[in-house]
């Protein structure tokens, strides 16, 4: 088929790859633009354009895909189907309509759940124990259309949002393949695929900063499950009031405590040697690796042999 790819992040690439290698006709890969961040001299990594222009193909990347302008340019490339992942816009039905067959999309996680821009980071901050991918044919309802292909899949109980990203866009590549052979023999008017429960439907918005700073109020569990689903970005973090302006801690590894002494939501109950412990809403937590701002990133014991930390101290949540 003649195929027009839209995609940005790195989830995109095993499926790009895929339909290469499956010999699919691909004129053109759209991308979303890439500009320096506030306070960056560098744009964001954009792994999808890197993708393309190492196999040959064309970069397109329009402020909007959905201005008219764009929408000619979609037109004049004729093409028997789109295939959208990890691209960042949403299609309006005039952009979806230049494709002979629409467009279909991969989607990391068992839909109707999760839809949104972070569907694998918030399978993970709920403790889900299993999440999937759905290729859905496009309408332009965010990630609302019908199911053509599910996969599901076990979260393992240390897996990360962004090793299990990782997995997903593997497991996903093969399934978009079949999607498109489902499509080869649609005859462009019948039902196709499995249609979305509006009743299971929750969301999945993009993550800020924010999402990243620790509720100690919440139950060491959930802090765990929080922890790994900021990874890579925006990561955890705390606060600790030393009285004159509270030291930012970055925490990037830590897991849940056996130790049996309590204290007050955020109170250190534990500071000796390597061993650096924090009570939560329900249990403790175990820090033990944290950065401080400013600084390198230390071990808990490098961390308490250069601060004077001591249990009974607070951590605060921002």
């Amino acid at each position: 088929m003649r195929l027009i790819v839209m995609g940005t992040g790195p989830f995109a690439v095993p499926m790009f790859e895929a339909l290469l290698a499956a010999g699919h006709e691909i004129p053109v890969v759209v991308t979303r633009p890439t500009r320096p961040a506030r306070g960056r001299k560098q744009p964001p990594p954009n792994p999808m354009q890197d993708a393309a222009l190492q196999a040959g193909i064309e970069v397109w990347a329009p402020d909007s895909i959905n201005l008219p302008e764009s929408v000619e340019k979609l037109t004049a490339l004729a093409a028997d189907l789109m295939v959208v992942c990890d691209y960042g816009q949403i299609l309006s039905s005039e952009a979806l309509a230049t494709s002979r067959l629409g467009g279909i999309n991969l989607h990391g996680s068992l839909l109707p759940k999760y839809r949104g821009a972070a569907p694998v980071q918030w399978a993970v901050i709920q403790g889900d124990r299993t999440t999937g991918i759905t290729v859905i044919h496009m309408t332009p309802k965010l990630d609302g259309g019908p199911s053509l292909m599910q996969i599901e899949t076990a979260i393992e109980a240390h897996e990360t949002a962004e090793t299990l990203e990782a997995r997903l866009s593997i497991l996903g590549a093969p399934a978009v393949l079949e999607a498109i052979e489902l499509l080869a023999d649609w005859d462009g008017a019948s039902p196709l695929g499995e249609l979305q429960d509006s009743a299971e439907v929750t969301k999945a918005p993009r993550l800020t900063k924010q999402h990243g700073a620790i509720d100690w109020s919440t139950a060491a569990v959930e802090i765990v499950n929080r922890h790994r689903g900021v990874q890579p970005w925006p990561g955890s973090y705390t606060l600790w009031d030393r009285g004159k302006q509270p030291l930012r801690l970055l925490v990037a590894d830590l897991q849940l405590s056996e130790r049996t002494e309590t204290g007050q939501p955020g109170e250190v109950i534990i500071a000796e040697r390597e061993e650096l412990v924090v009570a939560c809403g329900t249990g403790a937590i175990q820090l033990t690796q944290v950065q401080p701002a400013g600084k390198r990133m230390m071990t808990a014991e490098e961390f308490l042999r250069g601060y004077q930390l001591q249990p009974g101290i607070r951590f605060q949540s921002s």
